[in-house]
Formats: C-alpha cells, sequence, structure tokens
C-alpha cells in the first residue's frame, strides 16, 4: 500500500476550486459553500451533530452522590475502572479529528471534524465532572491514572496507540484509512461494554445522573460513528489503488483483535457484577463490531451475531435514530438542571 505523505492543507487557496477535488491530498480553495460540497449529504450529517448540544453540568448529580456510596464495592471498583477506561479513549479523540481535519483537502470535512472533536472535548470534561460529583480528589486521579497503569487497560488500548501515533508520524492515506478504522472501532464498539454497565445500574434506577450522562455521550458517538464511516468509505472509493483485498483482510483482523480485547476488558471489569451476562456481553460485542462493519462496507464476521443479544438496552442507546428529539426537549423528562455544583445546592 501507499506511504505517500501527505502536506496539511492550505488554509487559503483562492486560485483552486471551492469544491475540493479530493478528501485529502486534492485542492481547494479552503471557502466553504455548503450548497456546492462534493458529498452534498454531509451538510445534513453536520446539521444533526450540532443539533446535538448538551452541557455536563446542566445534569444533576446530587441522586448519584448520595448513591454512590451504597453501591456494592463491585459496582463502586467497577464504576471507576470504566470511568477512567472512557477517558482514556476520549482524551486522544480531540486531537486525532483535529489532526485529520488538518489533512483534508475538503472544507466540509474539515467543519464536520471541528464540531466533533469540540463534543470529544465536552465528553471528557463529563468523565472529570462525573467523577467530582461522587469521589474524592485522590480517587478521581486514580481513575485518570489507570489508561497509564492499569495492564489490562494498557494492553487493551495498544493498538489503538499504535495506529494513533503512526499517523502523527506518517500522514499518509493509507494511514488515515486504518486511523478511520480504529476511530470507527472505539466509537462504535470499545464504549459499548462501559455503557452497558451504567445502563445496567440505570435499570436498578441507580446512579442515573451518570447514565443520562452516558446516554448523551452514547447519542454523538452513534453520529460520530455514522460520520467516520462515511469518510472511510469515501476515501477508499477515491483511492482505489488501496482497495485491496490484503487491505480488507487487515480491518477484518484488526476487528476480530479488538472484540477479543474488548470481551476481555469486560470479563475482567464486569466480572463480579450481579445481574450482567458475560456471555450476553460478548454476544453485544460481536453485534457491534458487525454493524460497524457493516457500515465501512464489509461482512459480518460473527455471522450468530447479527441481532442485538441485549434488548434492554435499546431503552437507552439504540433508540436514538428513531428519536429526533433535542437536547432540551429530553432533559424534560430526564434531566433535572441545576445551577452549579454538580446539583450539591440540592442537598
Amino acid at each position: 500500500m501507499s506511504k505517500d505523505l501527505l502536506e496539511k492543507a492550505k488554509t487559503l487557496e483562492p486560485m483552486n476550486p471551492n469544491k475540493s477535488t479530493a478528501l485529502f491530498g486534492g485542492e481547494s480553495s479552503g471557502i466553504l459553500n455548503w450548497n456546492d460540497i462534493a458529498y452534498p449529504h454531509w451538510y445534513k450529517m453536520y446539521k444533526r451533530l450540532i443539533g446535538n448540544y448538551w452541557q455536563a453540568d446542566e445534569v444533576n448529580m446530587s441522586d448519584d452522590l448520595r448513591q454512590f456510596a451504597s453501591l456494592t464495592d463491585e459496582e463502586q471498583d467497577a464504576y471507576l475502572k470504566i470511568i477512567g477506561l472512557l477517558s482514556t479513549l476520549d482524551a486522544p479523540q480531540t486531537r486525532t479529528a483535529l489532526l485529520l481535519s488538518l489533512y483534508a483537502t475538503d472544507p466540509s470535512v474539515q467543519s464536520i471534524m471541528a464540531v466533533i472533536a469540540q463534543q470529544e472535548a465536552v465528553h471528557n470534561e463529563s468523565y472529570s465532572y462525573v467523577l467530582s460529583s461522587v469521589v474524592s480528589f485522590d480517587e478521581q486521579n486514580a481513575s485518570f491514572q489507570l489508561g497509564r497503569t492499569d495492564p489490562v487497560l494498557l494492553e487493551r488500548n495498544e493498538m489503538i496507540m499504535r495506529q494513533y501515533n503512526a499517523f502523527v508520524e506518517e500522514p499518509s492515506v493509507e494511514n488515515i484509512l486504518k486511523t478511520l478504522v480504529y476511530t470507527s472501532l472505539l466509537e462504535g464498539m470499545f464504549f459499548y461494554s462501559g455503557f452497558a454497565f451504567f445502563y445496567h445500574l440505570a435499570r436498578q434506577n441507580k446512579m442515573v445522573g451518570t447514565s443520562t450522562m452516558i446516554s448523551y455521550i452514547n447519542r454523538d458517538e452513534l453520529e460520530h460513528g455514522r460520520f467516520i464511516a462515511e469518510l472511510f468509505r469515501a476515501t477508499l472509493h477515491e483511492n482505489p489503488d488501496l482497495n485491496t483485498g490484503e487491505f480488507s483482510d487487515w480491518v477484518y483482523s484488526r476487528f476480530s483483535e479488538s472484540v477479543d480485547l474488548e470481551i476481555e476488558w469486560s470479563t475482567y471489569v464486569l466480572g463480579n457484577i450481579d445481574g450482567i451476562d458475560l456471555d450476553e456481553m460478548a454476544g453485544y460485542i460481536k453485534y457491534r463490531a458487525n454493524k460497524m462493519l457493516r457500515m465501512i462496507g464489509l461482512d459480518d464476521i460473527y455471522p450468530e451475531h447479527t441481532e442485538n443479544p441485549m434488548k434492554w438496552i435499546r431503552a437507552y442507546a439504540d433508540n436514538f435514530d428513531s428519536t429526533k428529539t433535542d437536547f432540551f426537549e429530553q432533559k424534560s423528562r430526564q434531566y433535572t438542571k441545576t445551577s452549579d455544583l454538580n446539583g450539591f445546592d440540592d442537598l
């Protein structure tokens, strides 16, 4: 596969056309006219993204503060480890989205990536906000250190780290495609056993503030995953020399390895949680992998897992596509807005 390195896109080149000639490595003026872009339906994706506006500190965490101490030791441990995982995964997403935009010669991609980067920054802020609501400063720091210290988490994230850094060192179209594969995995599968844990607590009316926050992160990630899959397919279409059986095999291999690592992680962090069926969770992870493969134009690798085995989770996640209400409409029944200090004034 080609290793030709890309240059960063010029900010303004008035002699070039407004409509880009290629997503990466093409020519464009840098002037964005949403009515004259190479992939017109991406304007609708942009509008959906900016429609998902929300702020972390508008979620009332006072009940979660009261409830955290009543969670079992195993639930508290999983809660802190999963927040540590999510923060580790989301932290590089802001920068990765910005890096992709620097090499994109299509200004619509630059704008969409700017929105995604901002939303990823909000996600990372929300993890700090959640932890500051329920545990001490030292416990917050310990949770955020897990991405650097926990051996299972380090192994789980090693491939993402390696590819993201490879893109920084060698910004080729090949590495962009590979980075988009890992971003798709991250947005569409790596988060999901963690999300499921918080939804599991919410089913028992525990830590509902946290699960509500997670549901809005989840909704954002679904939109991110949809656009990343589109960007991957369009970039591959524009670079047919990279669309090889060898590359397809690489993608399938990365998905298979990632599923194994996600199942290992979920067993490690959720193995002692009462009410969670680990076989069902493994099936859900494989179901999510199949779904993301189809989104990037490839076939299922787990034919026995084409249906969601965790039907109950639809109330929290899978129903977003059919509920078009925005943040301000939904919070009337899901949120109790607070002025500041995580709802502590309500105690």
